[in-house]
């Protein structure tokens, strides 16, 4: 693993005078050489030559370096350190300095379809935020670590999307506690940026933010999951029901009971239970009907 060594470049605008006053030399030399002998237009010729190639060589050794970006130095295949101070800098002029940005970037990734805790195929896709730290890391411990961060980011979200169950519906009272990835996003998205954090660490890269951005069951399954839903709102809907149903039936003939208002045997019993269950449980309005006789006849 290489290990980022920032360094302080010289400044650019020294070196800038330098040029400059050898590019004047040059000049004077050449104006100079043609009014002399033919011994001294050769001597000036090749002063000329040395100071046009020593131009060239401090033309080659000025970089800039903006807000939030660094330049790696490289010597013959060596690393040599990385300048983050921003402004106008000159240094070797045979080093290849390599620009990198600093700035954060956003990575959208595309919809992948996976399955998660319980088989079940889902769609989902993420976005996430991340900016490179060490840039030693960066150039030189990884092939392209753009292209790393794009697969690595699929691949933690595969990941995480296979640790959890989509939701929670079948599931036993234990379980209902349990983390899923439509009820806990911030949770999910937690555990994302861990997973990032971890496989992205050998490129020098930094995740600031990772959140879900798509999540929905597979179109192949999704009708299914509809009517499952469904199914459970209506057998949810219908044991509140029967709950509230029961107490009130519960209090009706407890306070009967204690108002003295009838006196109800055990068949009579059983049948107002019978009708106010009914009347209670039933989707449509009650309709009263006129009893003409009594329960025994």
């Amino acid at each position: 693993m290489t290990t980022e060594n920032v360094r302080k470049a010289k400044s650019g605008w020294l070196f800038l005078g330098l040029e400059i006053v050898a590019v004047v030399l040059a000049i004077i030399t050449v104006l100079f050489s043609f009014s002399i002998f033919y011994l001294y237009q050769v001597v000036g010729a090749i002063v000329f030559f040395v100071l046009f190639l020593g131009t060239i060589l401090l033309g080659r050794g000025f970089f800039t370096i903006q807000p939030n970006e660094a330049r790696v130095l490289i010597l013959f295949g060596k690393y040599h350190g990385t300048v983050r101070e921003e402004g106008f800098h000159w240094a070797n002029p045979f080093y290849s300095k390599q620009k990198i940005s600093l700035r954060a970037r956003t990575y959208n990734s595309e919809t992948l379809k996976v399955n998660d805790k319980n088989g079940n195929p889902v769609e989902i896709a993420d976005v996430v935020v991340w900016r490179v730290t060490d840039t030693a890391k960066a150039i030189f411990d990884v092939d392209d670590y753009r292209n790393y961060v794009h697969t690595q980011s699929e691949t933690a979200l595969r990941h995480v999307a296979t640790a959890y169950s989509y939701d929670r519906m079948g599931q036993s009272d234990e379980e209902s506690a349990e983390i899923t990835l439509r009820s806990n996003i911030e949770e999910v998205s937690a555990a994302l940026r861990e997973e990032l954090a971890v496989r992205l660490e050998p490129a020098g890269v930094v995740v600031s933010d990772a959140r879900l951005t798509h999540l929905a069951y597979a179109p192949e399954i999704a009708q299914a999951m509809l009517r499952r839903q469904q199914a459970d709102a209506v057998i949810a809907a219908r044991t509140r029901i029967v709950e509230g149903a029961v107490s009130m039936v519960e209090l009706a003939l407890a306070q009967l009971a204690d108002k003295k208002v009838v006196e109800l045997d055990d068949e009579r019993r059983a049948a107002m239970v019978s009708n106010l269950m009914v009347v209670l449980c039933s989707d449509s309005d009650a309709q009263p009907v006129l009893n003409a006789g009594t329960l025994y006849q």
